[in-house]
């Protein structure tokens, strides 16, 4: 028999957890689960077991807190002052991956790394999916973000994905309902993605694998990876790059506190040293409005800002 509910430190719990199988955690230390590697602590910090977990916590809940899932932390600003509510990580439980050769069709948990995707894709012979070896992120915020790269995004292969709502309620949604923009979906706030189907077509491994190469090599040799950062920073306006229009604005390397432009790729920012989250988002306010001021673009945010200031 699986034991009960984990809950950190004794203190009392928002819901009954009798019968729940995941973890809660009070005031727990997010700084370690994003990127940047900075920001406060939520409120509570929930872990479950698997699907049917994550449905009953939520409709205990009853939609009497926030609720926020948290993927990978690759494209995410936690603020300094934690985030309100119950942050939901997906684990192992949410991560597998199951394609129909015949239908091309690709089936993957919300946790799943979109380079395993990608990878699963290939091995099984599955073309179109290659684009997302070059997103850092799982499943679930490709879903919400409508993530994409080298001019293919989830809008061009998703076929539905299932979400638990805020109260508990389990809904398969196509993909025409997510509306989707560039980085937007209608997505409420405080749905959880827990899986999603994307439609591939047929393919040579081979072909398939050289393409993913070709994006890894790209990104390897254009981007700070092996840094603290959060992702691309901006959202490219139409017809122009946010990268050449920060460069442009003489921002490459400009520093705030512990935050710096990256000189490498001038859309992201780095935490060079001890930076805090409101030194990365002031940093990132004080490039749009030289960015403003230099070529009259006002420059949006993809980077999700979340929490207390």
């Amino acid at each position: 028999m699986a034991p009960d509910c984990e809950v950190e430190g004794g203190v009392a719990a928002p819901i009954d957890t009798q019968g729940l199988r995941g973890k809660l955690t009070p005031d727990a230390p997010l700084a370690k689960l994003v990127w940047f590697k900075a920001g406060g602590k939520a409120d509570w910090l929930f872990e479950p077991a698997d699907a049917e977990d994550l449905k009953e916590f939520l409709q205990r809940l009853e939609g009497n807190l926030p609720v926020m899932a948290l993927g990978l932390g690759s494209n995410l600003i936690v603020r300094d002052g934690g985030v309100p509510g119950v942050v939901v990580k997906l684990g192992k439980s949410f991560a597998d991956v199951a394609i129909d050769e015949a239908t091309c069709v690709v089936d993957c948990g919300a946790g799943a790394h979109g380079i395993l995707v990608a990878s699963a894709a290939r091995d099984a012979g599955v073309a179109g999916l290659e684009f997302m070896r070059g997103i850092p992120g799982t499943v679930g915020g490709f879903v919400r973000m409508n993530g994409g790269a080298y001019d293919r995004e989830v809008s061009d292969v998703l076929i539905d994905c299932t979400v638990v709502m805020p109260g508990g309620q389990c809904l398969t949604l196509p993909v025409a309902d997510l509306q989707y923009t560039y980085r937007h979906s209608a997505l409420p706030d405080g749905a959880v993605v827990i899986s999603a189907r994307f439609q591939g077509q047929p393919g040579d491994p081979a072909a398939i694998g050289a393409k993913m190469d070709a994006i890894g090599e790209a990104r390897e040799n254009s981007q700070p990876l092996r840094t603290k950062t959060g992702g691309s920073t901006f959202k490219n306006p139409p017809g122009k790059k946010a990268w050449e229009l920060v460069d442009a604005a003489g921002c490459r390397g400009l520093r705030m506190g512990g935050a710096q432009v990256s000189e490498k790729h001038t859309n992201f920012l780095l935490n060079v040293d001890n930076a805090t989250s409101a030194d990365i988002e002031g940093l990132g306010e004080e490039v749009k409005r030289r960015v403003y001021e230099h070529s009259g673009v006002e420059l949006e945010w993809e980077i999700q800002r979340v929490g207390r200031p």
